[in-house]
């Protein structure tokens, strides 16, 4: 199972040619804010979890794409999973993310990183329950955790409009090329290891375009749309790992095979009033 045809499955925005040099797609006018995001390296992984641990997450307006649904919808990995796990047909899709970038800025404020420091988001796939109605342009994701190792700065976030919460989070790379990640945040403790292997996907002429929601408790309403461009895609080496603990409904969740690591884009985005 190739994890780019999980990712464009699952959660990513398809990556649609735009041509020989990498091209972000233009955003819908109106945006209350800026956030550009440019050389950003990350781990990825791609997780199922139990939709009744973090219910009161989610807005009335949307419903959780459960594993059942894509795996009527002629998603091998997901039918596949099902048979593994019988009781697991009305869990949801989602993916997990440790993230360090070269440039992180919302309307000109970078955060104070501490050593190796890293953001690290959890989202799921959903849909809106009217099936008629309009989100608007790029793939809808509900934000269940922003973590951001800057408390003030994840407070300037949410004053923007962007979800986020405080968390220790920090992502390096060892000499033997291992990318190593970790997550210190309320109820849960992660650690990730991926050592990329193999040929990279993506690149020159890829793009596309996501929309973040925010969870029903956040203090938040704005919807945050992204852009993206020259996205880069390689596996992890099989032994790339992940632990999650803690009483956080990701403690619990079930992390899917292979992981990969994803580097080398452009990203702008901005903050829309729902």
């Amino acid at each position: 199972m190739k994890l780019r045809l999980l990712a464009s499955a699952l959660v990513l925005a398809p990556l649609v040619a735009r041509g020989a040099s990498p091209q972000v797609p233009a955003l819908p006018a109106g945006a209350e804010t800026r956030w550009i995001v440019q050389k950003p390296e990350e781990i990825v992984a791609y997780v199922v979890f139990d939709p009744a641990t973090v219910a009161g997450e989610l807005p009335r307006a949307f419903r959780f794409i459960t594993l059942d649904e894509l795996a009527s919808n002629g998603i091998a990995w997901a039918g596949e999973h099902i048979a593994a796990h019988p009781a697991r047909g009305r869990w949801a899709a989602s993916f997990l993310e440790i993230v360090r970038a070269d440039t992180f800025t919302i309307d000109g404020r970078s955060p104070r990183w501490p050593a190796h420091g890293a953001v690290a988001l959890w989202c799921a796939r959903v849909a809106s329950t009217a099936p008629d109605s309009e989100l608007g342009p790029g793939r809808p994701l509900l934000v269940l955790q922003f973590w951001m190792p800057d408390p003030a700065y994840a407070d300037y976030m949410r004053t923007k409009g962007h979800h986020a919460t405080y968390g220790e989070v920090a992502l390096d790379r060892a000499p033997d090329g291992t990318w190593r990640g970790s997550i210190t945040a309320d109820g849960l403790n992660a650690t990730a290891q991926c050592t990329p292997a193999g040929s990279v996907t993506g690149g020159a002429g890829s793009a596309g375009m996501q929309a973040f929601f925010p969870p029903a408790s956040s203090t938040v309403r704005d919807v945050v749309r992204v852009a993206f461009a020259g996205h880069r895609v390689q596996d992890c080496r099989a032994d790339a790992a992940w632990t999650l603990a803690g009483r956080h409904p990701l403690a619990i969740a079930a992390v899917l095979s292979p992981s990969n690591f994803e580097f080398g884009y452009d990203l702008v985005g901005g903050a829309y009033r729902q």
